[in-house]
């Protein structure tokens, strides 16, 4: 009786072994590769998989999209600059069969061949390019991985560059540059501020020779802004005070015409003959002119 427990226990130990190793669960981004007696009959759905023990072996495979980070990479640029650059690659299996069976270890090949890839590519450019055109450059890298990878059975889906490592003495050099490519436009951008200005004042100009009292008031409204802060000191312009003494002048000529006007009608008919005294000098030329 003892002996028949024990053969129990043991069959029962023996079939559950196998359904084991029979029995196979294929998550829904996987796929499996059934392989009988090393060759490759056929794939498996995500789902239950069902093989022979012993005689089929399945090997599954993710389908899912692998983030790989590529390791930094001492590069010299076409221009001889010498950088450190970083990136990442983004694929995924597309082909069950040929990633198990036309490689040994796709993850680790294509991490290889994205390092020098990058550095093959970022090596044909140069500083200037490699920080303006990134998006060529992620796109030439990631058209010579698909050329190399689709023999595997992998899509590579986006290649980006993620951190670009400057020497010291170029990021000075960048920041000169930089600082005198806005002091150009700032220069640039004043000297277009002074001909607009210059053209305007040369409009008003001709404005006020057209209008002479415009000047007149541009200079009352400027004595107005300097006696908003209560100045003790006014400053006249010097336009301003000649044409104020001007004023003045055609003002007390308009005066004395006007009064000479009223006292004309007063005196005509009265006025009588004013005799200049006469110098000695005179007198006594006169009386030599006598004797002789």
């Amino acid at each position: 009786m003892t002996g028949l427990i024990v053969v129990l226990v043991i069959v029962v130990i023996v079939v559950l072994i196998i359904l084991g190793m029979a029995i196979h669960v294929v998550t829904q981004y996987e796929m499996g590769v059934q392989f009988r007696f090393g060759r490759v009959i056929g794939t498996k759905k995500p789902g239950l998989a069902v093989i022979i023990p012993v005689v089929d072996r399945l090997t599954k495979v993710s389908l899912r999209i692998i983030t790989m980070p590529i390791q930094s990479q001492g590069i010299i640029t076409k221009d001889n600059v010498s950088v450190d650059i970083s990136a990442v690659a983004y694929f995924r299996v597309i082909d069950a069969v040929k990633s198990v069976v036309a490689i040994e270890n796709v993850y680790s090949a294509i991490d290889q061949i994205a390092q020098t890839t990058l550095r093959k590519v970022v090596g044909k450019h140069t500083l200037d390019e490699m920080l303006a055109e990134t998006d060529v450059i992620n796109a030439d890298i990631r058209k010579i991985l698909d050329v190399t990878t689709v023999d595997w059975g992998v899509e590579v889906t986006l290649v980006e560059l993620k951190d670009i490592q400057l020497p010291e003495t170029m990021k000075r050099a960048m920041a000169k540059q930089a600082e005198a490519e806005r002091e150009k436009r700032a220069k640039i951008i004043a000297a277009e501020g002074e001909s607009l200005a210059a053209a305007a004042l040369g409009d008003a100009s001709d404005t006020m020779m057209a209008h002479p009292l415009a000047l007149q008031l541009r200079n009352l409204q400027t004595l107005i802004e300097l006696g908003v802060d209560k100045n003790t000191t006014v400053v006249f312009p010097a336009p301003l005070m000649s044409e104020l003494g001007a004023f003045l002048a055609r003002e007390s000529a308009a005066g004395a015409a006007t009064g000479a006007a009223a006292a004309q009608p007063a005196v005509v008919g009265t006025a009588t003959a004013r005799r200049t005294p006469r110098t000695p000098t005179q007198s006594n030329q006169d009386n030599e002119r006598k004797q002789s």
